[in-house]
């Protein structure tokens, strides 16, 4: 089972190639714009250098969101486009839970994991998840505030993290049961490849035709100022 993977859902643009769920190879660029010819490079350079070719594919992975607007459209048409012209079957992850995948191993079961991913003034995009890989709260799109995650904060010990995670720590660092690693957790192929592998063997593909990604909120455009005369 050969599966390349696709995470374009924030500035960090990367992919993954994975066979029978052992990581052959990733590539990860950190830049402030994620382009389809940046994306196309990565892909062939790591699929020629662990040796194969893009017809050996048994399927196509990306990270459907949430995320980046143009990240997310970037991504997904192209994992389309490869499967369309592959005729491979296209497998898609929720962002947030190849995140939380990160981390799992570094917790013990009573622990949640959050993953967050930056929206916009006090708002983030988060899940909950148990340290086994369930999803525990559902995506949401959420306003940080003082009483956020008080419920699950006075049963379990949770971890904030990814991009979203420093207007939590502000507002919620006090809580003994909050818990904000300081390196940086982004989302990444590598995990996405690696939920992807259990959903094809589960047979989870996606309808190339009618698939969209999961933007969560409608897109939001900002009105250009007027010039002063």
């Amino acid at each position: 089972m050969l599966i390349l993977s696709l995470d374009t859902s924030t500035a960090a643009c990367s992919v993954a190639l994975h066979k029978d769920g052992t990581l052959l190879g990733c590539y990860e660029l950190f830049t402030e714009r994620t382009s389809a010819a940046m994306l196309t490079t990565l892909i062939d350079n790591v699929v020629a250098q662990a040796g194969f070719s893009l017809s050996q594919l048994d399927g196509v992975a990306v990270a459907k969101g949430p995320g980046s607007y143009t990240g997310l459209r970037i991504g997904v048409s192209t994992a389309k486009g490869l499967c369309f012209a592959l005729d491979k079957p296209l497998l898609a992850i929720n962002t947030l839970a190849g995140m939380g995948e990160q981390l799992r191993a570094y917790y013990s079961s009573d622990y949640l994991l959050c993953p967050m991913i930056d929206a916009r003034r006090m708002e983030v995009y988060c899940a909950l998840f148990s340290t086994s890989g369930q999803e525990v709260a559902p995506t949401s799109a959420h306003i940080i505030d003082e009483q956020s995650f008080q419920d699950w904060l006075t049963k379990s010990p949770v971890v904030f993290f990814g991009d979203g995670a420093a207007k939590c720590q502000a507002l919620l660092g006090q809580n003994s049961n909050a818990f904000f690693p300081e390196e940086l957790v982004v989302p990444s192929a590598r995990t996405i490849g690696k939920l992807a592998t259990e959903a094809f063997a589960a047979g989870s593909f996606e309808d190339i035709n009618t698939f969209e990604p999961f933007y969560l909120k409608d897109f939001m455009t900002t009105q250009p100022k007027k010039a002063v005369l």
